[in-house]
This record gives structure tokens, C-alpha cells and sequence, in this order.
């Protein structure tokens, strides 16, 4: 089989890679496609792939064969899934969807608040434009998205492939891993009660061979206040609501706090990455073998560490003792994508927690909304489970936080500065009209991507 990797020169590849390497199911992916605009990212990320490969010893069998393009179309003829990881934009976008919105005192951050909106303008006309050469060049394909933000894309590339689009995001499946770990709880025999959006979801039940363990969770100052969610939130407010978020949501439950800290830190998260990863291509491009893939060993681990830093009381791109995660190989997203690779093309039913077409599954939105539930993925494709419906708090959030996802598909689609304004003006963590056309005027004088969505628009 042949998967497509769109955004090839990343950082996050080689956790797919080493994915990979480590299945041992038949059919399995063969031949492996990267596919970047920068040649010099994709033969950085190329050599790093080679030595992973060379220290596996392929016990599973041959390693899968890496070919490298910068032309889009190549790597997606004839693919079986297409893994998609791009940022339009860049690093310097991602920096502007910041500061833009700092300099009018709202949050800065690239998938929440008015920054995750200017970075959605900017990413869902080339999105929706993959979607059409996969149809034409890979119809039978699933399209694996981890393009930000997660669930705005699928949503919109669905209009285009339906259910073969699917968004994935490792923050769920990670808190549920974590939170085994921290129960001593074997990961295998825990479902978890999960409802919400993408980086806006709540983890409400946590089952252990059918029986409710959250409480237990809750209850336990040690355990509760060793989990990462603990520190961010604080054991208090995980008590008063009586689940677990989302980790991002505590950009809306500490809005304030989340806006001075990011305004009090001397660099943004984007500016400490755009340095970390100059540095990085800078070296390894005289690299080469295991010094490529060392190099990339440590950096990624540099970023995983400092993840968060400044809302947990550090300076960003501060690396925290104890902040290991979970495993991205097998527990984060690139062993949620080979589930789902191994689920659809080998029938191996599997239970997880994806971006989907809502349908019938949360009542308060549209069937055609993408929402991030547990699913059934099979042979058969992707299946939303029964869950008890979002309470009145969570589902307002959710319906709010749609509407204006949504407005932002239509604007990047039509070209409309009027759904623009609309959807920075409703954001909740804009809260203001007139800041919120500040902020589309603001973006769109600072990134020539967001300009020409507008070119010719209303």
C-alpha cells in the first residue's frame, strides 16, 4: 500500500515512520511519499527516516520505501491513505496569528481564539484544493488530516471527499493514556466518555472493565495533582466541573490569566519554534545518518518538554521536568493514524477518539458538523458511538464555538470579508465586535495569505 505524507519536510513524520516500522500486519504500507514545497526539508527529513530504519533492523519485514517529491500531485497518484500536516504560512504565519491578536490584548494562540481563525482563512482554500486532486488522482483514499485546525479543515475538506476525511488530534487519546498511567490501570480495557470539538472536548467518564474510575481520580490530591491537566487547571476547578478538559480549554476558563501570561513571556510559542527549527535545518543539513536523527531526537523532545510552559508558570520554550506525555509513536497521533490504516485496510476493528461528521451523535449541532467523539473504524469506514448528550454548559460552547468555525469555512470559501468579521466578532475569546474587525483588518494587512483570500471578495 501507499500512504502520501503532505507536509513531508515536518517534524512529526518520523513518529509516522517509526509507526511504521513497527507494524507487522499484512497489508502493510510499502512505499512511503513525501511530499513538501521545500526540497531541502524533504532530504533532511529523508536521511532522518533512513536511519530510523537502519536502527529498527525491520524486524516486521522490509522497511517501507521512502520517495520524496515536491510536485503533489505525484505523491498522491494512486495513494491508499494520504497523511496530511501542512502549515500555510509557515512558522512566520503562525507568529503573526500571535502577535496580531497580543497587540489588541486577546489571545495568541494558532488553534484557539482569533488566531486558529486567521490560520483557518489562510489553510482551507489550499485544503479544499488537496481535496480535489485526491479525488481525481486517489478516489479510493482516506484522508488522514492533522492539518490545524483539525476539525475546521476536516469539516471543510469533507464537502469534497465526505467521510473519507477524518481529523485526528493526540491530546484525547494522550489524556486517556496518562490517566490509565497514573491509575496503574491497563490502557487496553479503558473506554473513555469523551464529547466536544477539537481542542474543546470534556473527558466525563473513564471506564475500567465497565466501572466509572474518574471519581477515584478526582478524589486523590497525589494523582490528580500529578496529572498535567491538574497543573494547567488546577485541582479546585477539575472537582467544581466534575470532568477533565481539554487542555486548551484553559484558554476559555482562564482567559485572562492565559492573555497576561502569553503577553508577560518574551517570546511567543511560534517565535521560539521559528528559531528552534532554523537551528535545526541549519544543522542538519551537514548531518547526516544517526546525527540526522539524533538531531532530530533532541529537538523534538525540546518541544514536547516546553509544550505549554508559560500557562503552567514558566517562561516559553521552558523545558519541564516530568513533562514526558505519552509515547507519539504508539500513543499519540502517529499510532492513532496506523489504527485507523490498519482498522480500514486489514479489518482490525479498533476504538478511538477522531475529528468526524457528527450525524446523529450530538444532538445540539448539525448532522453535517465534524465532531470529536469515540468512534468504531473498521472495513466498513468510521462509526460515531452512542454517548450521553453534552450538558448545557459544554453544548453552548460547542454550538458557539461551531457557528463560528463554520462562518470562517464560508468566508476562506467565498471570499467573504462580512462572514470573516462575523465569525472574529462572535468568538467568545474575542468578545467584541469592533475588536474583532481590528483583528481580520489586522491579519490581513500582516499575512499575504490571509490578503488573498479576500482579493475580489465582499
Amino acid at each position: 500500500m501507499k500512504l502520501a505524507i503532505l507536509g513531508g519536510g515536518g517534524f512529526r513524520v518520523p513518529y509516522v515512520y517509526q509507526a511504521l516500522l513497527r507494524d507487522h500486519g499484512t497489508p502493510r504500507i510499502e512505499e512511503v511519499w513525501l511530499q513538501d514545497s521545500d526540497a531541502g526539508r524533504l532530504d533532511a527529513m529523508a536521511a532522518v527516516l533512513a536511519a530510523l530504519a537502519a536502527e529498527s533492523g525491520c524486524g516486521a519485514g522490509p522497511a517501507p520505501k521512502v520517495f520524496t517529491s515536491t510536485d503533489l500531485d505525484k505523491a498522491l497518484e494512486g495513494a491508499d491513505f494520504v497523511f496530511a500536516a501542512i502549515r500555510v504560512g509557515g512558522l512566520a504565519g503562525r507568529v503573526c496569528d500571535e502577535r496580531v491578536a497580543l497587540d489588541l490584548d486577546v489571545l495568541g494562540q494558532e488553534t484557539t481564539g482569533p488566531g486558529g481563525l486567521a490560520y483557518g482563512l489562510r489553510t482551507i482554500p489550499v485544503m479544499l484544493d488537496i481535496a480535489r486532486r485526491v479525488k481525481a488522482l486517489a478516489p479510493d483514499a482516506y484522508v488522514i488530516n492533522f492539518t490545524n485546525p483539525a476539525g475546521m479543515i476536516t469539516e471543510a475538506m469533507q464537502s469534497v471527499l465526505g467521510d473519507r476525511v477524518l481529523g485526528i488530534c493526540d491530546t484525547p487519546s494522550g489524556l486517556g493514556t496518562r490517566v490509565a498511567a497514573a491509575l496503574g490501570l491497563d490502557p487496553s480495557r479503558v473506554q473513555l466518555d469523551y464529547v466536544g470539538l477539537n481542542h474543546l472536548g470534556w473527558m466525563r467518564r473513564i471506564l475500567y472493565d465497565g466501572k466509572d474510575v474518574l471519581p477515584r481520580l478526582l478524589a486523590d490530591d497525589e494523582l490528580l495533582g500529578s496529572l498535567e491537566e491538574g497543573v494547567v487547571f488546577g485541582r479546585e476547578w477539575l472537582r467544581d466541573l466534575g470532568v477533565i478538559p481539554n487542555e486548551y480549554l484553559y484558554y476559555y476558563y482562564f482567559n485572562r490569566e492565559a492573555v497576561r501570561a502569553t503577553l508577560d513571556a518574551p517570546q511567543t510559542r511560534g517565535e521560539f519554534l521559528a528559531k528552534q527549527q532554523a537551528a535545526f535545518y541549519e544543522r542538519i543539513a551537514a548531518a547526516s545518518g544517526g546525527a540526522a536523527m539524533e538531531l532530530w531526537r533532541e529537538t523534538v523532545a525540546s518541544r514536547s518538554a516546553s509544550y505549554m510552559a508559560e500557562m503552567k508558570g514558566a517562561a516559553t520554550g521552558t523545558e519541564l521536568a516530568g513533562h514526558a506525555g505519552v509515547d507519539p509513536v504508539d500513543e499519540g497521533y502517529a499510532g492513532v493514524a496506523l489504527s485507523v490504516m490498519a482498522a480500514i485496510s486489514r479489518n482490525e476493528p479498533a476504538t478511538m477518539i477522531l475529528n468526524v461528521r457528527n450525524g446523529t451523535t450530538v444532538r445540539a449541532l448539525p448532522e453535517d458538523a465534524v465532531v470529536e467523539v469515540p468512534v468504531l473504524v473498521d472495513a466498513g469506514g468510521v462509526h460515531p458511538l452512542t454517548l450521553a448528550q453534552p450538558d448545557l454548559h459544554q453544548s453552548g460552547l460547542m454550538q458557539q464555538v461551531k457557528a463560528v468555525e463554520r462562518l470562517t469555512i464560508s468566508a476562506a470559501r467565498t471570499g467573504s470579508r462580512t462572514e470573516a468579521a462575523k465569525a472574529f466578532g462572535l468568538h467568545p475569546l474575542v468578545d467584541s465586535v469592533s475588536v474583532g474587525r481590528r483583528l481580520l483588518d489586522g491579519y490581513a494587512a500582516r499575512i499575504p495569505e490571509v490578503a488573498a483570500v479576500f482579493a475580489g471578495g465582499t
